[in-house]
């Protein structure tokens, strides 16, 4: 597991699980103060894991752009660059 990618790995999580409350909030109860808070969460963990990605060194452009996807995007960039930096350290 790479540590450099320790921040933008806590950052995809707090993404998809932001995402998947204020979800599950607009299914159910849909309580403002749910909204109010998970709305500005999502967003910054969003902008964090696209920065991050951006800024990874030696990042493909695929990976870059996985990032911009809402929700699942860091996750699987994440697994993207993983994959990236297992292969370039093997060969």
């Amino acid at each position: 597991m790479n540590d450099s990618l320790r921040p933008m790995r806590i950052a995809a999580h707090v993404e998809f699980v932001s995402l998947v409350v204020m979800l599950a909030n607009l299914a159910t109860v849909h309580l403002a103060p749910v909204s109010s808070l998970m709305g500005p969460v999502h967003g910054c963990a969003y902008l964090f894991v696209v920065v991050a990605a951006w800024r990874t060194g030696g990042a493909t452009a695929a990976a870059r752009v996985t990032a911009l996807l809402p929700g699942v995007g860091g996750l699987l960039a994440l697994r993207r660059l993983e994959r990236e930096g297992s292969r370039q350290a093997a060969g």
